[in-house]
């Protein structure tokens, strides 16, 4: 299939009228849902505005298409949840992606973690054998030390403890006891 310049203004039209890339597809034939999306993204038209004015293209009445309500514009009131289904989300604003060389948020303070973890930890990262990325196989600890963003940047590499990802000292620190973690949060 190629696209002829009448292929092309069929494309250019139902995408102006807000049709979906299927539907698109089944109007010219032979041509998937995604050459559609990448011939509209090469002809620069990716970036349309749905509006609520605009009139739908006229249907064959052969056809009939059934949609469904989009739960945001029902009119019935939500049905209410039961504490068990209750999921809670971070929201995204919560979740930050900090670029390469920018400072790091506060970590969690050193009083969450045993005095005895912490001691145990320095000791261990002054004997790490500092390996890269690159060195990481199963069998060495991936406990990450420094800022990703500088060259002072290793891991820990030291034998990890059975099925744990880090060695001893780094498991004290990384997977902390159940009821200590819920005594911090009271």
């Amino acid at each position: 299939m190629s696209w002829t310049d009448e292929r092309v203004e069929v494309l250019k039209k139902m995408w102006g009228e807000g049709q979906s890339a299927s539907v698109i597809a089944k109007e010219l034939g032979g041509v998937t849902r995604n050459a559609v999306i990448g011939k509209v993204h090469r002809l620069g038209l990716s970036n349309r505005v749905t509006s609520t004015t605009a009139k739908p293209a006229a249907k064959d009445k052969s056809k009939v298409e059934v949609k469904a309500k989009p739960a945001a514009l029902s009119t019935e009131p939500p049905k209410p949840v039961a504490a068990a289904e209750t999921v809670r989300i971070t929201p995204p604003a919560v979740r930050k992606i900090i670029p390469a060389g920018q400072p790091l948020p506060p970590q969690p303070s050193a009083n969450e973690i045993s005095p005895e973890a912490l001691a145990k930890v320095s000791e261990i990262e002054k004997t790490a054998k500092r390996i890269s990325l690159m060195e990481l196989t199963e069998k060495t600890c991936k406990w990450p030390v420094g800022d990703p963003a500088t060259d002072d940047f290793w891991f820990c590499g030291l034998g990890v403890k059975t099925g744990k990802p880090y060695c001893e000292a780094h498991v004290g620190v990384a997977f902390q006891p159940m009821s200590s973690r819920r005594d911090r949060r009271r």
